[in-house]
């Protein structure tokens, strides 16, 4: 139903770009080749590259890489055979920039200004702007309103009223929050900054600082205690048993109040017919804020590219149009970057907005350092193993040496 509904919507915005196209003369036209993932993503970018075709007599070709896309476009960038667009995460920019694989944007200070400023931060680096985003997703706090009406003020009040509803029978589970047995510092991490601990700090340019591994420092080991408390062995909160392939089904099942996730459950949850509600994750009582990661998607002109010009012009002028971000969020269910998509989302579906104002009150955005690659493994086991008993004090140390080491 969601993906029809998208077909639609862009469908419509097709035929609108046919009514204002110019008619194909008969020399060559202009081509524009364009790499994105998979899902529903990948078939939008499709629709709306012929959509860009169309408006402006030229031909583009989209294709979809299913696996590994950021390894493949900077090995085809190396080999000469570059795309003129390719579609990635904010947290790609760091090892395009130091491969050389992509310019920076042609983007105006009104353009700017017509997105959220985590949006333009995440894709900024080195004081230049990167990519054209698109979406800006954070987690939040779901909760089932029949089981719990109001949003808890804390963790240890989520804990409390948790812990009521298992005892009495309501509920199996106390939090739907994927750890797994490999860990999964995404979905922890607004406990890990509640509790004290970073993994980056910053410079004075609001850079990422990899000399700064916040995992290395007290903070962290604190944040770890109070994960290993909610862990297996403690409130049994967390569990190695609950991932991401099952979170939905515990929270939409009713076997638990609560649901650590992001705004791609939505099409899902509304499916279900669970009456829920969505509020900011939860910090612990007198601690730091709860912190979600931002992470933003967005479209990035290749330095090696055959066509930087059209590249630039369908990035910074098409990618950027409400119109585009609107189907692009009826296709994916992520939050619009720019500010008039979201509030045309928000005025029909006003639990998108919730999200965005979370990560926008909230967030923190995820680092796009090249060293950021080399945190996610040993922070993942540290984590899992912690939830399962483990020591925090000489598992996170040994996790904080084990990214140390990689850190060039």
């Amino acid at each position: 139903m969601h993906r029809a509904r998208a077909l639609v919507a862009i469908t419509a915005l097709l035929l609108a770009g046919c009514q204002a196209g110019a008619g194909a003369g008969a020399t060559e036209k202009p081509s524009l080749l364009i790499w994105t993932g998979g899902g529903p993503g990948g078939e939008a970018t499709q629709a709306l590259g012929a959509i860009f075709a169309r408006e402006n007599g030229v031909d583009v070709n989209v294709q979809i890489i299913p696996e590994d896309l950021q390894t493949q476009f900077v090995t085809a960038s190396q080999a000469g055979r570059a795309p003129d667009v390719v579609m990635g995460a904010h947290d790609w920019i760091g090892n395009l920039v130091q491969n050389a694989t992509i310019d920076p944007l042609q983007m105006t200070d009104d353009t700017k200004a017509g997105y959220q400023d985590l949006a333009i931060k995440a894709v900024t680096f080195n004081g230049q702007v990167y990519g054209m985003p698109y979406t800006m997703n954070n987690i939040v706090l779901f909760r089932n309103t029949a089981l719990v009406p109001d949003a808890p003020r804390s963790m240890e009040e989520l804990v409390q009223k948790g812990t009521q509803l298992k005892s009495s029978g309501k509920a199996q589970e106390i939090l739907a929050l994927p750890v797994g047995p490999t860990g999964d510092p995404y979905h922890i991490n607004p406990l890990f900054t509640s509790g004290g601990g970073y993994i980056f700090g910053t410079r004075d340019t609001g850079d990422f600082d990899p000399a700064d591994l916040g995992v290395a420092k007290p903070g962290a080991t604190a944040a770890y205690a109070k994960i290993r408390a909610l862990g297996e062995g403690g409130a049994g909160v967390l569990k190695r048993s609950i991932t991401t392939d099952n979170i939905l089904s515990l929270f939409s099942g009713g076997k638990a109040p609560f649901m650590i996730s992001g705004p791609w459950q939505l099409p899902q949850l509304q499916q279900t017919g669970v009456k829920y509600d969505i509020s900011p994750v939860p910090p612990f009582e007198g601690g730091q804020p709860a912190r979600p990661f931002i992470t933003v998607d967005a479209a990035y002109v290749a330095s090696r590219g055959d066509n930087k010009a059209l590249a630039q012009e369908f990035v910074t002028n098409f990618w950027s149009r409400p119109d585009t971000g609107t189907a692009l969020y009826t296709a994916t269910s992520s939050v619009p970057a720019l500010k008039e998509a979201l509030a045309t989302v928000r005025a029909g579906d006003p639990l998108v907005g919730k999200v965005s104002d979370a990560g926008v009150e909230f967030g923190q955005i995820m680092p796009s350092i090249p060293a950021m690659a080399v945190v996610w493994d040993p922070l993942g086991k540290a984590e899992a193993a912690v939830v399962g008993g483990a020591d925090p004090a000489s598992t996170i140390s040994a996790a904080a040496s084990a990214i140390q080491a990689q850190i060039k």
